[in-house]
């Protein structure tokens, strides 16, 4: 009785037991009838085109690609073991078939509902290839699997296992256009399949099961999986030790692809992997397809050129790789894909396409951080503080960022904090608007690099996550397009060989990332020449002739440089760095990528009229003052107009700079004591606190000593008053290992107000007097000392008469 609960599991063995049987019915019955002859295999080649209909690649079929057939005993034995402890462990023990290993696949296939698993032997799989055509290979009906099990059994009969292997060996698909160890040896490593140590071989036997997905060229993390599973089963054959696996998996494999007619062939690979993933790994070894893609090969051909000629320029920089991305902002199409200077230079790693390696894009983030901040309620107004400070991240570590110009600017606009690229303003407001805000923006905006939020911390928005050049600028490409995120496309159509169409590129829908508002607020600022000035002067190679937006992107270590940009129509990244990850010598993103991509646009774009970027409703334009971003006072010295969402224009009036009447007898504020005609009006700064050091180091006119009194009291003696307006309170600081522990100190600094006679200002450190200032400006360099600290100022008029500030307190982390 079969099992409750489980009949169908019963029915499924009991038919598994009843095909085995019949399997070895069907071998006696064969063996009295000749082998068919194999069927002819005549079918035309695949070709992929570019959207013109001009041949990028032509794939061709087994019988025309690289082949060159060799003896067993010419063919490693690592290799000989990886394949029988990969694809067959019982090779020199059974009949051709594994009914064992058959029976299983059967009861999954059932259950599962569809073939999901094959348990096809070495002898089964050469069966294949000499009998089968491409169309009867693919298919996966029992009729066919179970004449192929009768034949490898036929051939197993007529044939040694050394024989078989060797047949096999010999005709087997590596990827490529390499049939067969030796033209896979060639082609991957370039030596003969004799040579082949145990770390190339134990690569080349994982690679039959799905030549494009392993592909070391396109795929190197995966494939060294792949290798790792092939070792991992010589291991439990007994082939090789433990030592022998790892000390092979560690070891660094040089690729050396041979060149073969090809246009744009980091493209086409990346066409071959979506044809598979689309239309099945078999498709196009059927052969017969037409592949039109996306790509505009004289934009393609061009891209090539420039970058030759760029990295020709930044020889005595170490800079020996680029990429290059064009996409059409409308629609997500790949126009151009230069994964690097050369595929076919191994002392590069030129195969490797450097357009979808995960690398880490430096400030090139940035404009995602703000486009989220835009939607939560800044404008591009809104003033930030540029100055030193030290933030704690989500795992309570302190984090004290510089900027690239090793400088700071004290209060800057939105605006001008992202086209100028300062990190200390991308870093406040990251801490405001969170990392897990940015990283899902980055996810609707197409990049799909980053993964769990869990890894990632402040530092994000300056580059510490890694992305595909691809990505980030399909990203930059929704900025373009309003705010519209879009799927990458790179195949517009497939043909069948008799005609009829196997897939027609359709467009998908939209996404609306950030909105229309948020899109061309970014991409105002990011063609604001005026406002990038301060970094990267007005002449730069983001400056088009035409409206352009850009940011540029550099790792501290120098080892990547990006520039991402569009116009209305055309999204364009570059890359600009080393595969190796070696660092190159003072290469920014605006040195290095930058110029590449200034030539590809101006190139590309010379016959094609300008164009300004569609302004969406919603948007109206204000005169504010810089930095403040409120409406200009009448002492305002910098006024410009500025975008912003309706409803989010500033309603007050600045008062960052206002006068003060100063008695020109001592330099401080007027006071009933100072004649009048002494007393004269000068116009001040008043910036916050925290910016206090900056502006004095700056030479900012800052107000004296002395605030007014209150109004109305002009005449009456004024109260002793002293406080610490630097450091602010609950102020988080760390000591630097890099930075010289002398050269580390904080500026500490006093006000007093109500001391015309004043004596002296003492500062105290946890009750201990730090030091003593007998006139203004009271200002106090304190070196830096790990642990708490509670500082406090003593203002004296004379012994008896004294006051005193709140106390601030401090944290300093070793």
């Amino acid at each position: 009785m079969a099992p409750l609960g489980e009949p169908k599991r019963y029915w499924v063995y009991i038919f598994a037991v009843l095909l085995g049987t019949a399997i070895l019915t069907g071998m006696a019955l064969v063996l009295a009838t000749p082998s068919p002859p194999p069927p002819p295999q005549i079918a035309e080649s695949t070709k992929i085109f570019d959207r013109r209909g001009r041949l990028l690649y032509e794939i061709l079929l087994s019988e025309k690609g690289s082949h060159t057939d060799i003896a067993l005993s010419s063919i490693s034995r690592s290799l000989r073991q990886a394949t029988i402890a990969t694809e067959d462990a019982s090779f020199y023990h059974n009949h051709g078939f594994n009914i064992l290993a058959i029976s299983r696949a059967l009861v999954q296939n059932l259950l599962g509902g569809q073939v999901v698993s094959g348990g096809s032997t070495i002898t089964q799989q050469l069966a294949r290839e000499l009998y089968f055509t491409p169309q009867e290979r693919a298919s996966q009906s029992l009729t066919r699997k179970l004449w192929e099990i009768i034949l490898a059994f036929r051939l197993s009969s007529q044939l040694s296992k050394d024989k078989i292997l060797e047949l096999y060996l010999n005709r087997v698909y590596y990827g490529h256009l390499a049939y067969g160890v030796e033209a896979a040896a060639r082609t991957y490593f370039g030596k003969s399949a004799q040579n082949l140590d145990l770390a190339e071989a134990s690569l080349l036997a994982g690679l039959p099961q799905s030549p494009a997905r392993y592909d070391p060229f396109t795929h190197g993390k995966t494939a060294q999986e792949r290798q790792a599973i092939v070792l991992s089963r010589m291991k439990e054959e007994g082939y090789i030790s433990e030592g022998e696996a790892k000390a092979a998996l560690d070891e660094p494999l040089r690729l050396a692809p041979a060149p073969f007619p090809i246009n744009a062939p980091h493209f086409v690979a990346y066409v071959r992997q979506w044809i598979e993933d689309q239309l099945g790994p078999d498709a196009l070894e059927q052969g017969g397809l037409r592949i039109y893609t996306t790509l505009d090969l004289d934009m393609q051909i061009t891209a090539e050129n420039l970058v030759q000629r760029r990295l020709f320029n930044l020889q005595e920089h170490d800079a020996s790789d680029a990429s290059l991305i064009a996409l059409d902002v409308a629609t997500g199409q790949v126009l151009a894909m230069v994964g690097s200077a050369d595929y076919f230079d191994e002392s590069i790693d030129g195969a490797v396409n450097m357009a979808l390696a995960r690398r880490q894009p430096g400030s090139a983030m940035k404009p995602i951080a703000y486009a989220l901040a835009l939607s939560q309620g800044y404008t591009a107004a809104t003033p930030i503080l540029d100055v030193p400070s030290t933030f704690l991240t989500r795992h309570n570590q302190p984090y004290a960022p510089n900027n690239y110009d090793a400088t700071f600017h004290g209060p800057v606009s939105l605006r001008y904090a992202l086209a100028s690229s300062f990190n200390v303003p991308a870093i406040r407001v990251t801490q405001d608007i969170g990392v897990d805000g940015v990283l899902r923006l980055a996810r609707d905006l197409g990049i799909t690099t980053l993964g769990d939020g869990d890894r990632y911390d402040l530092s994000l928005t300056l580059g510490g996550g890694e992305v595909s050049l691809l990505e980030l600028t399909l990203a930059y490409a929704a900025f373009a397009s309003g705010g519209q995120g879009k799927d990458v496309a790179a195949v517009m159509r497939v043909e069948a060989a008799r005609g009829g169409a196997l897939y027609r590129w359709q467009p998908t829908s939209e996404r609306q990332a950030i909105s229309p508002q948020v899109a061309y607020l970014i991409t105002s600022i990011l063609s604001d020449n005026q406002a990038r000035a301060p970094a990267f002067g007005h002449d730069s190679p983001l400056r088009l002739s035409r409206p352009a937006a850009a940011k540029t992107g550099t790792t501290s270590d120098f080892r990547d440089n990006w520039t991402v940009g569009y116009t209305p129509d055309l999204a364009v990244g570059v890359w600009v760095g080393n595969a190796d990850n070696r660092s190159m010598r003072q290469v920014s993103g605006i040195s290095g990528a930058a110029p590449l991509w200034h030539d590809f646009m101006e190139e590309i774009l010379k016959m094609t009229p300008a164009r300004d970027f569609d302004v969406p409703q919603g948007l109206v334009e204000e005169e504010i003052c810089e930095p403040t971003g409120l409406k200009p006072g009448p002492w305002c010295p910098e006024r410009r107009l500025e975008l912003f969402i309706a409803g989010t224009q500033p309603t007050a009036t600045e008062s960052y700079y206002r006068p003060l009447p100063i008695c020109l007898l001592n330099g401080q504020l007027s006071t009933s004591l100072c004649p009048p005609q002494y007393v004269v009006e000068k116009v001040f700064t008043f910036v916050p606190p925290e910016a206090i050091p900056w502006a004095m180091a700056a030479g900012l006119p800052l107000p004296p000593q002395f605030a007014p009194p209150p109004e109305g009291e002009s005449n009456k003696p004024q109260e002793p008053w002293v406080s610490l307006v630097s450091p602010g309170p609950e102020t988080i600081l760390a000591i630097s290992r890099e930075i010289p522990p002398e050269s580390q100190q904080l500026v500490l600094e006093a006000a007093t107000r109500g001391l015309s006679a004043l004596e002296k200002v003492e500062v105290y450190d946890n009750d201990s007097l730090l030091a003593t200032r007998w006139g203004a400006p009271y200002l106090f360099a304190w070196p830096l000392a790990a642990g708490e600290h509670i500082f406090q100022a003593v203002a004296y008029v004379n012994e008896e008469r004294r006051t005193q500030s709140q106390p601030v307190r401090i944290l300093v982390l070793p």
